[in-house]
Order: structure tokens, then sequence, then C-alpha cells
């Protein structure tokens, strides 16, 4: 099985960004503009909208148009469109459009366009798409292409679908013509995906610090909530930035949300917290997205959860010494990006090897040479096993050294039936006969737990090797 999330994204040590002007946070605000697009019978819809309004545990009316949750919607439009113009016309915004809801708005979509914001597209209609069939679903997209351009006189270069389904990536990535998509939450940076071997950027959203949890039951009462979440968000990201680290910031609007008054204020304040400190970079997605195509181009690189069984066999096969099985099961079960790097795919080899049986891994440790023994003098060691000798200088033995290794070998095997394992990229030459002579004292059943660990840490070491 291949499992298709990515769990480890940049692990611990995340890309520099390299923001314009050495900024140490991006901050990202998106306007999404859905007032005119919602589910409504007017609409063609079957049923009133229900989601993301201040009717709490709304239901969709079906058959039926619900008046107060029309004029809410018509607020955003109305009112609360133009409070967060007035706040933000002078920084690069993104508006995320939906099409239907443009259409019905040309003094909102003049204004936007005045402001020189980026108008991605937010689909055709804001409604649900989890139970839409994949064909019905890219038909919209396309319209939503062709009714924005039409509208707004240019194509988006950017999507977000937002209520998605589990084709809606896969056909943001097929239609070809978008810079980045933004149905991601996973990340605080851009990142790459692939679908059909072709590269995707990913400019990931958030739910967090966004104003839809004024509409949920245990979101923000106030705005005095919603700033101090923002203030927290943007002052963690920047510490991090600081530190040598920088982030992207999203924040998400809904004129019908965050441009009523009482929530308005939240925004002002923190845009002053944000402009109070140095190297804040405010841009649009389409900004970000740019200047990380540019800066972090796609690397393709092949990735051994993505490899045949023959070829990962062949390149993992020697991991664990003259014992393959242990890269066969590896492939036959999950894998993912997780096992993509040596730290991963050292665990879950380690995992297959924990899990066989008494007689494989007491077969494994028998596959392992002796050190600086009779394959390393009649050179027929594995290039592993030959690589990590010669580095702790093995291979170039005093004929005194060389007999100790071997009274030292022959007595550790007489006593514990196996060779005497040792990770010797951890050591140097006196290190390892000292560890070798101690060891030798061990019983039995401690030295074989201590040679298992080594095996897994000398398959550890190789992967880190392998995989550079």
């Amino acid at each position: 099985m291949r499992y298709s999330r990515d769990l480890r994204g940049y692990g611990e040590n995340t890309p520099d960004p390299q923001w314009p002007g050495g900024a140490r946070i991006a901050v990202q605000i998106v306007v999404n503009y859905e007032e005119g697009g919602e589910n409504s019978i007017e609409h063609g819809d079957a049923a009133s909208e229900a989601f993301l309004s201040e009717i709490i545990g709304a239901q969709p009316w079906q058959g039926q148009r619900h008046w107060n949750m029309e004029s809410i919607y018509d607020y955003g439009a109305r009112s609360g469109f133009w409070r967060l113009y007035r706040m933000l016309r002078d920084i690069p915004v993104t508006v995320y459009g939906v099409a239907t809801a443009l259409e019905r708005s040309p003094e909102q979509v003049a204004a936007m366009k005045e402001a020189g914001w980026e108008i991605a597209t937010h689909g055709l209609k804001w409604i649900d798409y989890k139970d839409v069939p994949r064909e019905v679903e890219a038909e919209h997209i396309a319209q939503a292409i062709a009714l924005h351009t039409a509208v707004t006189g240019e194509r988006p270069r950017g999507f977000y679908q937002g209520r998605t389904s589990m084709n809606t990536v896969a056909l943001g990535c097929e239609e070809g013509g978008f810079e980045y998509l933004a149905d991601t939450i996973a990340d605080d940076l851009p990142y790459w995906h692939v679908h059909d071997g072709k590269p995707q950027l990913m400019v990931p959203y958030t739910m967090d610090a966004n104003d839809m949890r004024f509409s949920s039951g245990q979101g923000f009462g106030t705005g005095v909530e919603f700033f101090d979440y923002l203030r927290d968000s943007f002052d963690v990201l920047y510490a991090e930035g600081q530190a040598g680290a920088p982030k992207m910031m999203s924040v998400g609007l809904h004129c019908r949300l965050a441009g009523r008054p009482g929530r308005a204020m939240a925004i002002q304040r923190f845009l002053d917290h944000c402009r109070s400190q140095e190297g804040v970079w405010f841009a649009s997605r389409l900004d970000i997205a740019r200047h990380w195509a540019e800066t972090h181009p796609f690397q393709p690189r092949q990735r051994p959860s993505e490899m045949t069984r023959e070829d990962f066999v062949a390149r993992f096969g020697s991991i664990y010494e003259h014992s393959p099985f242990i890269a066969e099961r590896v492939w036959d079960a999950e894998m993912g990006a997780v096992h993509d790097s040596a730290t991963g795919l050292a665990a879950r080899m380690a995992q297959v090897f924990r899990n066989a049986s008494d007689e494989e891994r007491l077969g494994v440790l028998n596959a392992h040479p002796d050190l600086a023994g009779k394959l390393a003098q009649a050179k027929r060691l594995t290039a592993d096993s030959t690589a990590e000798q010669a580095s702790a200088g093995l291979d170039s033995l005093t004929d005194d050294e060389r007999a100790t290794f071997t009274r030292m070998n022959d007595a550790y095997v007489a006593k514990h039936g196996f060779p005497f394992i040792i990770a010797v990229r951890d050591h140097d030459k006196p290190g390892i006969m000292r560890a070798m002579q101690a060891r030798i004292d061990n019983d039995t059943p401690t030295e074989r737990a201590e040679a298992e660990r080594q095996v897994m840490r000398i398959g550890e070491l190789r992967l880190k090797e392998a995989l550079k």
C-alpha cells in the first residue's frame, strides 16, 4: 500500500524562503468574496445556504429561500466589503473570488482591480463539492475560469475551492494553468506537490487565523479574541524568522464576518501591530508563489516510496547485511513520504527487523563478517562493510592488532554463537577494541540484544549515506 499523505514535510529544519529584503515574515491577507455565489434557490440550487453566517446551527431550507441568510450575505457585499477595502486597499491582498459572486458585483471587482489586488478563483459557486462527481467538478472549474476571465479581464493564476472533494487538488493540477493551488492547510511555507509526475506549487491557507471562527460555537466571540489570536500567531512566526527560519502567515477574512464593525477593529489593530515591526513583507499569494518558484524551484528526485519493488530491493536490499528480505517486506508494507528520508526508512526497516522471527534475526547477525577477519583480508566484504571498516582504520592493522582482533573474534563467536557487530562509524579503532573486549564478557541474551541494536544502527548509518 502506498500512503498518499505526507506527514513529514520539511521536517525540523525548514528551508530559508529568502523573502524579499530579508523579511522575517511574509504576511498574506485573503478577502473571501462569496456573496452572490452561495447556495440559493434563486441561484438554481436545491436549498438555501447554511454555512459561515451569523445564524449558529443554520440548516439548509430545501426548496425554499431564506431571507435572513440571504440578507447576511447581502451585508457582506453592500457594507462589509467596503469597510475591509478601506482598511486594506494599500496592501497587496489576495481575493478568493467565487466566479458567480464576482459577476454579480461589478463595482466591487472594479475596486479590487484599482487597488491592484490579486483575484484568485474560489470556484464557480460557493458550494460543498464532497459529493459532486469528478467530471462535474472539473466542468465547474472550467466554467469558473471562463467566467472569471470574462468578468475581470484575465484568467486567475491561483485556485482555492474551499469546500473541497478528494478530487479538487488533482483537478487543479490537471487544469494546468494555475501558478499555485491553496487547498491545503498543511504547512507554514509553500511546497511542491507532484501529481501524475508533474509538479504543482501549493501555497497553504489557514482555518485558524480566520474569521470563519466567528461563525462556530467554539470560535471567536469578540474582535479582541480575534486580534489576540492574530497577534500571537504573528509574534511566534516573527520570532522564528528572527531565529533564522522565516515563515508565512495567512489571514482569512470574509466580508460578511470581519466586515462587521465590531470585528473590523481587530483587523486594524493587527495591521498596526505588523507595521510596528521591521522586516515584514505584505504580499499576495501570487507574489509568494512566484518568489518561491524562483527561489526554490522544483527539484526532481527519486523517492524510495515511489520505486518499483525490483529497484527498491536492488538499492536497499544490502542495508541489512546479505538480508534482502528486510527491504522486500518494507516495500510490501505501507510506504509513503515519511519513508523517503533516511530516518523514516531506517525506522521502518528496524520495525521489520524487530518483527522478524528469532531465526531470521539470528540469520541477519550471522550474515555480518568478523571485524578485520579473513573476508576483509581476502577483500570479499560488501562495499558497505569495506567502507565502514576502512573508516575506522580496520583495513590497515599492524600484525599485533590483527592477532588481537582474531583472538577476540574467535572468543566472542565461541561464547555467543554470532559475530561481534558494532557500528564502526560511531567509533575509532581503540574504541572498537575496548567495546569488543567488554562485550565478550556479557551473557548471551544481553549481547544478543546489543548486537541487534547495532545492526539497526548500522542500517540507519548506511541509509544516511545512501540518501544524502
